[in-house]
């Protein structure tokens, strides 16, 4: 998850290299910040309580646990990642003008793919569902018809809105089962 997101930000790089102007270094910056959200939506607790059930959990179950998620799972959000990258790179290329249906697909599909991977991620190991995450995987879905019609910008802009809104939602609406999450005590291995 680390490289991938890594990789994001290398592509990031790679297309504001071109010519620095306002907008690239606009856009390059909501990049970041979308690449900062996705890593935000993975390690805050999610990533945590699976760690604990995976710890939790002993023989075949422990061995369906992490092969279900951290191969099956994990793949598509490794996926949506690399599309992700490769819309916002070529975002950069000419940030005033629509994107192409591909490019759009990659920038708003890839990161819906990667919430959706996510949710199934969370379900498979919290067993439960995420709707705000849900609700924002269709929104970008939905954005897919004006990414092709708007600056490729404003599209990268509404992208990073519905990531860092999402964070922001759920960092205030579940601050005290977070606090608790991050606060548990940890127990340490057999040995």
């Amino acid at each position: 998850m680390i490289i991938a997101l890594g990789e994001s930000i290398v592509a990031l790089g790679l297309g504001a290299s071109h010519t620095l102007d306002r907008g690239v270094i606009v856009a390059a910056l909501l990049g970041l910040a979308i690449a900062a959200a996705l890593w935000w939506l993975y390690f805050d607790v999610v990533a945590i309580v699976a760690e604990r059930k995976l710890r939790e959990a002993t023989g075949n179950a422990q061995l369906s646990m992490a092969r279900d998620s951290y191969s099956y799972l994990h793949l598509p959000m490794v996926a949506g990642i690399i599309l992700f990258a490769v819309g916002a790179k070529k975002t950069l290329g000419d940030v005033g003008e629509p994107l192409k249906l591909v490019p759009a697909v990659a920038l708003c599909g890839g990161t819906a793919l990667y919430l959706v991977a996510h949710i199934l991620f969370r379900l498979r190991n919290v067993r439960s569902l995420n709707r705000q995450r849900i609700v924002a995987a269709a929104l970008l879905l939905a954005l897919l018809p004006l990414a092709v019609e708007l600056p490729a910008l404003a599209t990268l802009a509404l992208v990073a809105a519905l990531c860092v809104g999402l964070i922001a939602y759920e960092a205030i609406r579940f601050a005290d089962a977070r606090d608790r999450v991050r606060h548990a005590p940890q127990h340490e291995p057999a040995t």
